[in-house]
């Protein structure tokens, strides 16, 4: 096997929790990342993540990590990588 070669790796399923910011829900955003984001006076939500400081688009997702690390994430990747949990 040669270790330069590319191999092919499948996503662990891990359950992911995330609320979408809409744009009037800022106390539930916040309250959901706790310091991790901020509200600026110009009206931009911004994400404080482990590669830099990300501004957060309406409808964009915001998911929390394995590490209970926060960021944003764009609706139609959101749609095509996680499916809802079914509450039992």
């Amino acid at each position: 096997m040669n270790l330069n070669e590319p191999k092919r790796f499948r996503k662990k399923p891990v359950v992911i929790e995330a609320i979408q910011w809409t744009g009037d829900n800022l106390a539930e955003v916040l309250a959901f990342t706790g310091p991790q984001a901020i509200y600026t006076s110009e009206g931009q939500l911004i994400i404080h993540t482990l590669e830099g400081d990300h501004t957060v688009s309406l409808y964009d997702q915001i998911i929390k990590g394995v590490k209970g690390e926060c960021y944003p994430c764009k609706p139609d990747i959101f749609e095509l990588t996680y499916d809802a949990e079914e509450k039992p």
